[in-house]
């Protein structure tokens, strides 16, 4: 997102090809590089969390621009730091979210599905020792 990256853009978009604008911190900055012909527009929402903002506002704020103009550039949510970012993300309608593995990690776990299996196998080992030729076929 600077200049030179804003003509690279518009550039490149004339001749068809993809591009991603990173580095987005404004929907100032979104609304430009939409403006220049961006595939994608990345906001780095964690940074802003992080610097004192509200990095998830940027995103609506974005989200709301890009359909109120009929833009087609899409908005991917960047520097993610937790699965709640990733549930925000989603309601507020942004096209991708990229993550860290310890986020996609995060998301899959939750203590009731942890328990529920836990149940499950105990289960599974009672009705083994009444029926000790059962088996599971998936």
């Amino acid at each position: 997102m600077i200049a030179d990256g804003l003509k690279a853009i518009r550039m490149l978009s004339m001749e068809g090809i993809k591009t991603n604008c990173t580095l987005i911190f404004s929907a100032n900055q979104a609304i430009l590089a939409a403006k220049a012909g961006a595939t994608y527009v990345s906001p780095f929402i964690g940074r802003l969390d992080d610097a004192g903002h509200e990095g998830m506002q940027i995103i609506r704020d974005i989200v709301q621009i890009f359909r109120n103009y009929k833009f087609d550039t899409k908005v991917l949510v960047a520097s993610v730091r937790h699965p709640l970012h990733v549930v925000e993300a989603a309601k507020i309608g942004a096209d991708i979210v990229t993550m860290p593995p310890d986020v996609l990690e995060k998301m899959l776990k939750h203590p009731l599905t942890d328990k529920g299996l836990s149940t499950f196998l105990d289960d599974w080992e009672k009705v083994k020792k009444v029926h000790p030729n059962i088996t599971l076929k998936y």
